[in-house]
């Protein structure tokens, strides 16, 4: 029989080998009456940080349990495997579905349907993600960028340059196939089991073609290059098909899995009568530290041990006195702070991590809730004043897509800096300016990512250090609109349109956005049998024609 073990716990000087004793003495049976033992969980225990020790949750193979005293949660019979109960539709399907967007959401998407026969037709704007690379670099050493292929759109969407975690509070049985899925492409195997997995840009970029590589084996197919512009619609008002810069395609099926920051998008949306509502997201600003200041302060006299890596952190905080809450956001440990714009005219921040995180900085978005009243009645408002803030800090900054950065000091005194001597510098790219970054927020928010600061220096002593440094502004935590469905996971009011993952304001990370890309895929096999047409390969070629 196999049980499932919890709470078994080893320090730092000891070996995983270890626990299959540890397992052994919990169940009170000789060691060698245990078969086998997997990992299912380990994560980290460093809240008395001169005692830090990995936790263990295992399953185990015992030929006779006669005899082991049952103690849920902490030994109890092994949950049974997740077996999916999907049945394909019986609705006419004239062509493959097209997913707009080749990010968590659409790939995860596109995966699916194409598993089940459904040889689904991949849209993106940007590039593939070797190129992709190649025109990120380019922005980031010349401040030259490409407003359909950035940080925030091309293969593997806004994810891919980032930290890539995979942490999640979605509990949902789909999050372990996306896991195995991503494992199998090339990710490390311990994303399987850790708490915290994570897998690093450089390592990202190769699990994103791998996975494309394996769509296409299964029928799928991806374009590059290719931006949607608008919606055919029938007379009755359901998809017909969409608008491309290189023509049309037919289409009663369309997932929009579009990504947080495809502003173009919402708007025509919007502008075709797509239902959708403004929706709350939060802004604020980058934050860096030495890293071995973020470890001394985590880890204590176990800072720098081989096992440990790079220390973390998860802050909050509720602003009383202005009804605001703050907290930090994508925190990346030994990582950089990036460009991330892309609109003309705009400076964008995001965090950005190897896998193995060992730039030697530790970098935070901190950033403060944002709701309608503070952006007006509208869809589109939140879109726009996310816009507004962009622009004051590329003003602010200089141009050519330079930040605006101060030392962490002085934005808590509410003074500009002349420069950033005495801290470790901003990492941003393309460059930075230093000034005032309050200037560059609104006042409610600027004032309440200062007291949370304050509040966090008595959690983490000495938050406030003298080599701290902060880059402005971060606008992208969230999307600010939500395209409306129904139970069906179909638009409300427009038959075929499926809004999906992040940039439809169902999901926040990589994990919650693929589960949520899985649902729209399950909800069109439900409703569809498989289509009986496949697109020309004339279409494909026109498609592909121009898409440099």
């Amino acid at each position: 029989m196999k049980l499932r073990l919890t709470n078994l716990r080893l320090d730092l000087n000891m070996n995983e080998e270890a626990l299959a004793t540890l397992a052994a003495r919990k169940i009170r049976v000789a060691p060698g009456k245990i078969t086998s033992l997997h990992i299912i969980k380990k994560a980290l225990d460093a809240r008395k940080n001169e005692r830090v020790e990995f936790v263990y949750s295992v399953d185990i193979q015992v030929g006779d349990i006669k005899g082991i005293k049952m103690n849920p949660p902490f030994v109890q019979p092994a949950p049974e495997p997740f077996r999916e109960q999907l049945k394909r539709g019986d609705a006419l399907l004239s062509f493959p579905p097209l997913v707009v967007g080749s990010g968590p959401a659409g790939l995860f998407c596109a995966l699916k349907l194409a598993a089940w026969g459904y040889r689904p037709l991949v849209l993106e704007r940007g590039f593939d993600v070797d190129r992709r690379f190649q025109e990120i670099e380019r922005f980031w050493q010349t401040g030259v960028l490409n407003p359909d292929c950035n940080v925030q759109f091309g293969e593997g969407g806004a994810g891919t340059f980032s930290d890539g975690k995979l942490t999640t509070r979605v509990k949902d049985p789909r999050v372990r196939s996306i896991l195995e899925q991503l494992a199998e492409a090339g990710a490390p195997e311990e994303i399987l089991y850790l708490n915290k997995p994570h897998i690093g840009t450089d390592v990202l970029r190769g699990v994103m073609k791998n996975l494309r590589r394996k769509l296409i084996s299964l029928g799928g197919q991806v374009i590059f290059g290719c931006r949607v512009t608008g919606l055919k619609l029938s007379p009755e008002g359901s998809l017909a098909g969409l608008e491309v810069g290189q023509g049309e395609i037919p289409a009663s099926v369309g997932v929009f899995a579009i990504g947080h920051s495809a502003r173009d998008t919402y708007q025509m949306l919007f502008d075709q009568g797509v239902l959708m509502e403004a929706k709350p997201f939060a802004m604020g600003l980058r934050v860096e530290h030495p890293q071995s200041f973020i470890d001394q302060n985590q880890y204590g006299k176990n800072a720098g041990h081989p096992k440990l890596g790079a220390a973390d952190y998860a802050l909050s905080f509720r602003d009383k006195e202005r009804g605001r809450s703050a907290y930090s956001f994508c925190m990346c440990p030994g990582g950089v702070v990036v460009g991330a714009a892309s609109e003309t005219g705009g400076v964008v921040t995001n965090g950005m991590s190897e896998h193995a995180r060992a730039s030697g900085r530790a970098n935070a978005a901190i950033v403060a809730t944002v709701d309608i009243p503070d952006f007006g009645d509208g869809c589109l408002k939140g879109m726009e004043f996310q816009r507004k803030w962009e622009q004051i800090a590329s003003y602010r900054g200089g141009g050519n897509y330079y930040a605006p950065a101060q030392k962490l000091e002085d934005f808590l005194q509410n003074r500009p800096s002349a420069d950033l001597a005495g801290t470790i510098g901003s990492s941003y790219r393309p460059g930075v300016t230093p000034g005032n970054l309050r200037d560059c927020l609104p006042q409610e928010v600027g004032e309440t990512i200062a007291a949370a600061i304050r509040h966090w220096d008595r959690q983490i002593k000495g938050f406030i250090h003298p080599q701290a440094v902060v880059t402005g502004v971060e606008t992208r935590t969230s999307a600010p609109v939500r395209i409306l469905r129904n139970e069906r996971l179909v638009s409300m009011n427009t038959p075929g349109l499926y809004p999906a993952g992040e940039g439809a304001g169902y999901a926040g990370g990589i994990i919650s956005a693929a589960v949520d890309g899985l649902k729209a895929a399950e909800a069109i096999i439900s409703h569809y049998e498989k289509p009986k047409e496949f697109f020309p390969s004339a279409l494909i070629d026109k498609l592909t024609s121009r898409r440099d």
